[in-house]
């Protein structure tokens, strides 16, 4: 087994630990987070009915021109204020993070602390 599939799968491994025990709810959506080598995506999801209630990531037009010049984790907290605006939009104020497997730590956590900025509690 290479190292890749053996990173894969423990990550695969954690991401049904956590989902095992959360689960978004009308009241409480789940906030799913993404990390790929380049980019970071945030959705919203209704778990009871399985549809996504908002979305953003680094490849959204409202992030697109602020781009340049800019590190991962600064754009990482774009998305997160990005995602809370989107929320509040649609009157949604409390989430539950679902950190996907990823260690909360770097992008990660600058996806959380930019959604807490923009006004979503955990």
């Amino acid at each position: 087994m290479s190292l890749k599939n053996v990173k894969q799968a423990g990550r695969a491994r954690r991401k049904m630990s956590i989902r095992k025990r959360i689960s978004g709810t009308v009241a409480r959506p789940r906030l799913s987070v993404f990390r790929s080598s380049e980019h970071i995506y945030a959705q919203v999801v209704d778990d009871t009915t399985g549809t996504t209630l908002a979305a953003a990531s680094t490849q959204s037009p409202e992030i697109r021109g602020e781009r340049a010049g800019k590190r991962k984790t600064e754009l990482a907290t774009l998305v997160g204020k990005l995602i809370a605006q989107k929320c509040s939009e649609k009157s949604i104020e409390a989430v539950v993070f679902d950190r996907n497997g990823f260690i909360y730590h770097g992008r990660v956590k600058a996806v959380a602390e930019g959604a807490r900025e923009g006004g979503l509690r955990f």
